[in-house]
């Protein structure tokens, strides 16, 4: 068995969507003053490697602390999006249909987080079209994730990714980031959130396992 981590580091300097104002991580006590290490957390629950829920967009979208705890964990298929695609078609994922039969979680491994804090991981990211998206979501899914900032383009205005998603009940997970010693393609995956009360995101630990 190995597990691979597919969590960015969370510090001061992790990207946010624009508009949102930058995470705060100060030290609360230190050992010189008070005996021991307090860290506080001042951040938007969408920071960093995260879990999208329904209620982020839904007015009737259950929120993270309302779903299942068997949401956040299933069999997962990795799907590399080849570097030149920048929409994701159907035809290419109709190639996994068997594979999709069987699977929790589709996570897309597009490369895209090699851009992770520069200004071009805004840019013009790889996304799903409306045919694929459809079909993906015609499979018993869990959650769709991904290597980027967001399921829609970064001009979008209607998020319609984000609401034919939410819409079936599923969870988004983005900001992943994989890394380049992981080979295999199906394994685990769990991206677990914090418990609190009617969260409409939650940055997550996001864990693939394999054999």
């Amino acid at each position: 068995m190995k597990l691979y981590d597919l969590t960015h580091l969370l510090n001061n300097e992790s990207p946010v969507y624009p508009g949102i104002s930058s995470p705060q991580f100060t030290p609360a006590a230190s050992i010189e003053e008070n005996g021991y290490r307090e860290t506080h957390f001042k951040f938007h629950s969408h920071l960093g490697t995260h879990i999208d829920a329904p209620s982020h967009m839904l007015e009737t979208g259950l929120s993270l602390d309302k779903l299942d705890i068997y949401t956040f964990s299933g069999k997962a298929l990795i799907i590399m999006v080849p570097k030149e695609v920048k929409i994701i078609e159907k035809k290419f994922i109709q190639n996994f249909k068997a594979q999709l039969a069987e699977t929790d979680f589709v996570l897309f491994k597009t490369g895209w987080s090699r851009f992770w804090g520069e200004k071009e991981y805004f840019g013009d990211f790889p996304v799903l079209d409306t045919p694929a998206l459809e079909f993906l979501l015609s499979f018993r899914l869990k959650g769709i994730g991904f290597d980027t900032i967001s399921a829609d383009p970064m001009n979008s205005k209607d998020y319609k990714n984000h609401y034919a998603i939410f819409e079936k009940g599923l969870i988004i997970v983005e900001n992943l980031v994989f890394p380049e010693d992981v080979k295999s393609t199906t394994g685990e995956f769990s991206c677990f959130p914090l418990y609190y009360e009617n969260s409409d995101g939650s940055p997550v630990r996001a864990i693939f396992k394999t054999d």
